[in-house]
Order: structure tokens, then C-alpha cells, then sequence
């Protein structure tokens, strides 16, 4: 292959990574139709010339030289899309041999065996709880295991341990995910299985959706709108010391799951990402004052990017609760900064405002500080919250929360609560 072609092929997989290139070889003009290609890959580092100032695109390219531009692309990895990396493994897959004799690590194949790909995280952390004057040192490993089954459809799962190394010390390992996805082209796709999901804007801000559901999905996202609707249970590991989550704050049937079918949308306008969130439970509950309803859940959410800034809110009603219940829920914030898992020394800070009101709030949060407890007691909770997180090593991440000023309408007000974890990806 000559290696001005090679080069286009590499140029058309990074397309869409930014560049500001100048001509920087002696023998590449302007008028080449390649120029562009040649110019935007050099600038990105991805390709070098001789030492004449010379690209020399005519010359058969050779497999090490190709091993070396791939190499390089691996090194943008986190910059490209699904498409792309796709394309990348299976050039790192075919040139893995001259990759080990450059001493490239290639994560990838490293974690492939066959079709499987394995991937993972873990999280040691201390939390200074409110409610019940305690404190946690709790662990947690999950290790995810994806089977390319062919081009289009996959089956993943996910195994969890999670182990408390104070008071029982006790550790309990499951299967908390496992689903198979089936791409129709680039933009669609169904998935079928025990499945994450999360609402809002804050990863989960008004349930602890982290064991997910089982239940179906169907999803759009051509890259500035994505559409989401699925239908399904809670799962069974939705449960806290015996008690489900949505049980303890009223919102489950006796057989200790939720049926409910959802609806998500986003739109990136590029100067403010807009989201909307539906949930609809299909069962009447029975909460904890003895209301007897189906709740019907409307959200929406809005980022505002400005620099290194992030303003956000959301705004949540529960349309169909009783008036002894507040149905409205809403936070506000600003965050600075971005923590790259793979640049040590970034760091990123946010504080929100949060008004909650207990007809909107079903149990747990993706927060890790458990202050949103108080909800259970309390018609409304008006509280505070900051989070940061800094990189400390390349997948190595140091993430801090603090909750005070709390007030809540009923009862005694919270004590301020804050918790730390060290996190590592792998």
C-alpha cells in the first residue's frame, strides 16, 4: 500500500478529533489531494516525516511503520467514538505483533481473550453518616465482561463485590448485570436484560440506580439528540439490610419490586445540553403515611458550559401525588474544571443547592453522602452539597463529598455528613 493512502484511511478514522495544521513537509503541496489528511495527522503527532523535512507519500508504506501511526491513534483512544475505536482494535488486533516490538501495551488485546473483553473498577471509601451518628469504611470492586457475539450485537455482564471492613465485615459478591444489545446501524439499538440506568442529570440523583433494572430498552443517538424508552422491574438487589430502597421510603409493591416504564431525551445544542426525563410507575404503592398511588414522574435538566465552568439544574414533579405530599423537587449548581482519568494533576469542583420534597424522592441517590435519608422523615429537605474529584495517577481518581446546612420542614434538621473514596479503573 502506498503510504500517502494509508495515511487518508488513518485521517478518515480520526475525523472529528480537532486539529490546527500547517503544511509541515517539503513535498506535500497544497494542491495534493491528500494535503489536509497529511497536515492534520502531523499536527496531531500521529504521523512524522524524515529528517529531510520529507514525507515521501509515494513509497510503499511498511507494516511497521503502520504499527507506529496506530500506535499513536491508540493514544487518542478516548477521543474517538464507538465507530472508531471499533475500527482501531481491529488494526491493533492484525498489527499486534509489530505493536509488541515497539513495546506498545495494548490495553485491549491485553483484556481480550477470544471475543471477550473485560474491563473494571474498584473504590475503597470512608463515610461520616448523619442519620444514625455512624461511620462506614466499605469496599467495592466490579469487574465487566462484554462478548462480541457478532458486528452488531454484543452480551455483557457485570460481577460485584461489595465488602464492609468495619463492625461484621461482611462481603457479598453477585452478577448485578447481564443484557445482551443489538446495534440497527450506527444510531439505533435494543437491549434486553438486568441493565444500568439513571435519571436526571446528576447520575442519579433522585434514585440509587446503580443495581438497575431488568427489563427492555430501545435507544436513538445519532451524537446531538439520543431517545430512550424501556419498560420494566427494579431488581431484586435493590435492597438495603433487608429492605428494598423503594420499600423503606414507601414506593414498592408487596413482592418487593416496581414495575415501570420510562421515557429519556437529550439534545446537545452545543452551547447547552438540554434534558427531559418520564417515569411511570404501572402499580399503585402504598408509602409509608399510608398513600395509596401510582406515581408519574416529570424531570428536566439543563448544562450550560462556559469555559472551564458547568452551570446545571434540574427540576422534578410528581403529577399524580397526594396533596400531603411535596411533589416538586429541584436543585442548582456550578462546577469548575474536568478530572481526566488518564491526566494526573486535573481536578474538577461543583456546589448545588438542593430543595427535595418527599413525594418526588424514591430512595438512595447516586451521591455517596446519605443526608437524602432525611426525605423519609421530613416533607422537604433544603440542603447543600460540594464534590471534587483529582486525578492523583493515570486511572486513579481521589473523590470527596460534603452535604451541610440541611433543613428539613419536619423533625429534627440533619447533621452535615461528608464522605471520601479512593477509585481506580482498570
Amino acid at each position: 500500500m502506498k503510504k500517502i493512502l494509508a495515511i487518508a484511511a488513518a485521517a478518515a478514522l480520526t475525523a472529528g478529533v480537532s486539529a490546527f495544521a500547517a503544511n509541515p513537509f517539503s513535498d506535500v503541496s497544497t494542491d495534493d489531494w491528500a494535503y489536509q489528511a497529511v497536515s492534520d495527522l502531523s499536527d496531531q503527532g500521529v504521523v512524522e516525516g524524515y529528517p529531510d523535512g520529507t514525507f515521501k507519500g509515494e513509497r510503499n508504506i511498511t507494516r511497521y511503520e503502520l504499527a507506529q501511526i496506530i500506535a499513536r491513534l491508540m493514544a487518542k483512544e478516548d477521543q474517538l467514538n464507538a465507530e472508531q475505536r471499533a475500527t482501531l482494535d481491529k488494526l491493533a488486533g492484525e498489527y499486534a505483533d509489530e505493536l509488541a516490538n515497539l513495546g506498545v501495551r495494548v490495553s485491549n488485546l491485553e483484556k481480550k481473550v477470544g471475543n471477550l473483553y473485560w474491563s473494571g473498577d474498584a473504590r475503597m471509601r470512608y463515610q461520616d453518616k448523619t442519620l444514625d451518628n455512624a461511620d462506614s469504611w466499605n469496599g467495592r470492586i466490579r469487574i465487566n465482561v462484554r462478548g462480541q457475539v457478532n458486528d452488531s450485537t454484543y452480551v455483557q455482564g457485570r460481577f460485584l463485590n461489595e465488602m464492609n471492613f468495619k463492625d461484621s465485615a461482611s462481603s457479598d459478591t453477585s452478577m448485578d448485570q447481564l443484557y445482551v444489545n443489538h446495534n440497527f446501524g450506527k444510531d439505533f439499538s435494543v437491549r434486553l436484560g438486568r441493565q444500568p440506568i439513571s435519571f436526571g442529570n446528576q447520575a442519579g440523583w433522585l434514585a440509587n440506580t446503580h443495581d438497575g433494572y431488568d427489563g427492555a430498552q430501545a435507544a436513538y443517538n445519532n451524537g446531538k439528540l439520543s431517545l430512550t424508552t424501556g419498560y420494566g422491574q427494579f431488581n431484586d438487589s435493590y435492597v438495603k439490610d433487608g429492605t428494598t430502597y423503594a420499600d423503606f421510603y414507601g414506593w414498592n409493591k408487596d413482592d418487593n419490586k416496581a414495575d415501570f416504564y420510562f421515557a429519556r431525551g437529550a439534545y446537545d445544542f452545543d452551547f447547552a445540553k438540554l434534558g427531559v426525563d418520564y417515569i411511570s410507575f404501572q402499580d399503585n404503592v402504598v408509602n409509608t403515611k399510608g398513600l395509596n398511588f401510582k406515581p408519574e414522574l416529570l424531570g428536566v435538566n439543563l448544562n450550560i458550559p462556559v469555559q472551564q465552568f458547568n452551570v446545571f439544574g434540574e427540576y422534578w414533579k410528581n403529577t399524580t401525588a397526594p396533596d400531603a405530599l411535596e411533589d416538586t423537587a429541584w436543585n442548582a449548581g456550578l462546577g469548575y474544571g474536568a478530572a481526566n482519568w488518564k491526566k494526573p494533576g486535573t481536578w474538577d469542583l461543583s456546589v448545588a443547592y438542593n430543595n427535595v420534597g418527599n413525594g418526588v424522592y424514591f430512595g438512595g441517590t447516586g451521591w455517596q453522602t446519605n443526608i437524602l435519608d432525611a426525605v423519609a422523615n421530613a416533607k422537604k429537605l433544603k440542603f447543600w452539597n460540594a464534590m471534587g474529584d483529582v486525578t492523583l495517577a493515570k486511572n486513579v481518581q481521589l473523590h470527596a463529598e460534603y452535604a451541610f446546612a440541611a433543613d428539613a420542614d419536619q423533625g429534627e434538621d440533619p447533621d452535615d455528613a461528608w464522605t471520601v473514596s479512593l477509585n481506580y479503573k482498570f
